[in-house]
């Protein structure tokens, strides 16, 4: 019953679900665009061993220390603003932006192309992907 009601609605508010639908579109397109681009695990790792790129993990200290990725320089995204000029040598070289599940790198991402790192990346689906995949994790 509750199926035919949706279904009904949907019919008959064809326009509204329409609107609806490609307001979402928009909001998932521009969200995706702001954060610019990511990067696989694959491409990540390409980056880092061809082209000098490094890992930037902008998790908190203490998921940090509970595992990481190799050689990997930690600044808690919450402190990643104060920080910027640490990175100052690395504005040339491909960052590779890393957090928990990819969503807070975006933003940490579109923060450093603000401030001049033309090649800083995230990394899509974190370190949630990352382990996921079985690639190598430290812990500290």
């Amino acid at each position: 019953m509750q199926l035919d009601l949706l279904l009904l609605f949907i019919f008959e508010q064809w326009l509204l679900v329409l609107a609806l639908v490609t307001t979402l579109g928009m909001l998932f397109y521009y969200e995706a665009s702001k954060s610019g681009p990511a990067v696989s695990c694959q491409q990540a790792i390409n980056l880092v061993n061809s082209e000098g790129g490094v890992f930037l993990d902008v998790r908190d200290v203490g998921d940090f220390k509970k595992g990481h990725l190799v050689d990997a320089r930690n600044i808690p995204f919450t402190k990643l603003a104060s920080h910027i000029d640490e990175l100052a040598n690395l504005r040339d070289k491909p960052i590779i932006i890393v957090c928990k599940l990819g969503q807070t790198a975006g933003t940490a991402a579109k923060l450093l192309r603000g401030n001049g790192f033309t090649r800083a990346h995230k990394m899509s689906g974190g370190m949630t992907e990352w382990q996921a995949q079985k690639l190598p994790v430290i812990s500290a």
